[in-house]
């Protein structure tokens, strides 16, 4: 009889142990659905050639409502105009799942764009976010997931000034705590991804295939971009930004970018495969194609706090720091680099007085860079590796080290049209090939002050007459293990205007210190 009660209240127990865990699971699940809200199951057809964005919309209304949640697009293609974040909202594009902007007709399209806390120092696609096919404004906690793609087929690729018209993928105004990660953008319109004054952006294996701009990050802070493919032939890869468009000027800071590539293959072909290099006449600056990664050219607010490791450039412009509206660009390193067919300068640094900025700004400072091992093969040496600032207003504290770059030869018409005198453009726009042919195939320095190359080699992949440096206007310049292929008839290194000179173990260059330099050739 004892072992039947004691049978029984084991039984019982156990019993009563399942309905707990029965109970639980069951409220996991409930939990569950309470936080994962079908876009179909709000009306969504995903079908192509229905219109989903009231859909949409309403499902994220609802999982707002709720309190948060993830808003799942199941496989479909999901026809939209503009959609509208809220914050504690998770975008989830499942595999086979596209977001595909839809073509406005009439009336009918985007959201018009908002009213401009400034649009005076920057461009107009700079100024709005409305009118995008997603996009958020003051949100927080919000992230964009999965392996699906958002197609921008609908938006333009210029800045239209009003509605019905849409031209970013993606734009998002005075947000934090945002997440983005493994998608595809296809063909982004003006921007793919446009941020300005968000801060803890997390950006992740993304990629990104499109028309003009990849990605830019303006005026934002705490950011960290990895593992993104970016392929944007006519216009920047991966930008940072600190333009005036929130109305006040605002650095781009605490920034990491890492494990990247970024390339200019004929747009679409980076994510089919096939990685053509037909369009470059269709450039809209006619200047090639563009990629790159670059700090400006909007810089009101300035940069600060940079690191950029390890990623690759092929077939676009290379690295590109510019600071000409005001902003103060400090405190960059970027490390462990490889380029590919660089159409410009490889290294570009620049600091101008364009000056789109409130009156009586002044100019701005760069300073404090510190870039290393870098690789480069077959480089435009019509273009240099340029470090420029302006009279007046020296480029700083820039230390190079441990570069290799293979230069391609001038064609017979670059080489009519060599320089003698390299113009200071001081207040145009920052592109290497606004200043002409450089009158040196490998460096040009000019108003700048501690500057030291370490461990640099310079080589050649065709015949060159050019010198393969020019230094002008420099105030202490270190030569520390440079060697450079000498071309024909001409000069290793020319300088006007140096002071503090130190070379050592720099072939062909002998070994020297020389305190003040007025016109010199070696």
């Amino acid at each position: 009889m004892k072992k039947s009660i004691g049978f029984i209240k084991t039984f019982l127990s156990k019993y009563h142990l399942c309905l707990c865990f029965l109970f639980l699971s069951l409220s996991s699940i409930h939990a569950a659905q309470e936080t994962v809200f079908n876009v179909k199951a709000f009306g969504a057809k995903g079908d192509n050639v229905t219109l989903d964005s009231e859909a949409i919309n309403n499902t994220i209304a609802a999982a707002a409502k709720a309190g948060g949640g993830t808003v799942y697009f199941p496989a479909g293609t999901y026809l939209s105009f503009s959609i509208r974040l809220q914050s504690h909202i998770s975008l989830y594009l499942d595999q086979g799942a596209v977001i595909l902007a839809a073509t406005p007709s009439g009336d009918v399209g985007y959201d018009a764009p908002e009213t401009a806390a400034n649009d005076t120092f920057q461009d107009f696609g700079h100024s709005h976010w409305h009118n995008s096919l997603i996009w958020g404004e003051n949100l927080e906690d919000i992230s964009i997931l999965g392996p699906g793609i958002i197609h921008g087929k609908g938006l333009s690729r210029n800045a239209p000034f009003k509605a019905p018209i849409g031209n970013k993928a993606i734009a998002l105004k005075l947000c934090r705590n945002v997440t983005l990660k493994d998608f595809t953008i296809l063909y982004g319109g003006h921007f793919g991804i446009l941020a300005t004054g968000v801060d803890n952006l997390t950006i992740d294996n993304l990629k990104i295939d499109t028309n003009r701009d990849g990605m830019d990050i303006d005026c934002c802070k705490n950011v960290r971009i990895s593992n993104c493919s970016v392929n944007s032939p006519w216009d920047d890869g991966i930008c940072l930004k600190s333009s005036f468009a929130l109305g006040f000027a605002r650095s781009t800071e605490n920034v990491t970018i890492t494990n990247c590539s970024v390339s200019g293959f004929d747009r679409g072909t980076f994510y089919n495969g096939t990685y053509l290099r037909n369009e470059a006449n269709l450039v809209p600056d006619k200047e090639g194609p563009t990629g790159r990664i670059k700090l400006g050219t909007e810089s009101n607010g300035g940069f600060k706090n940079i690191a950029i490791s390890n990623c690759i450039f092929e077939y676009c412009r290379g690295l590109a720091l510019e600071t000409v509206d005001g902003g103060i660009l400090e405190d960059v390193t970027i490390s462990n680099i490889t380029m590919r067919d660089i159409i410009n300068s490889p290294i570009f640094l620049r600091l101008g007085g364009r000056m789109r900025a409130p009156e009586g700004t002044p100019i701005g400072a760069l300073r404090r860079i510190n870039i290393s091992n870098i690789n480069v093969y077959n480089a435009d040496s019509r273009f240099t590796t340029l470090i420029s600032g302006i009279p007046g207003h020296d480029i700083e504290d820039v230390r190079l080290s441990n570069i290799s770059i293979w230069y391609r030869p001038l064609d017979s018409v670059s080489k009519e049209s060599i320089q003698q005198e390299v113009p200071e453009f001081e207040k145009g726009y920052p592109e290497p090939q606004k200043f002409g042919i450089i009158p040196a195939y490998g460096f040009f320095i000019r108003h700048a002050k501690n500057i030291e190359l370490n461990n640099i080699n310079l080589y050649l992949l065709g015949d060159e007459t050019r010198p393969a440096m020019m230094v002008n206007d420099v105030k202490g310049i270190k030569l520390r293990n440079v060697t450079t292929a000498k071309g024909t008839n001409a000069a290793s290194l020319i300088m006007h205007n140096v002071s503090d000179l130190s070379v050592k173990d720099s072939a062909p260059l002998k070994d020297r210190k020389v305190k003040q330099v007025k016109n010199k050739s070696y």
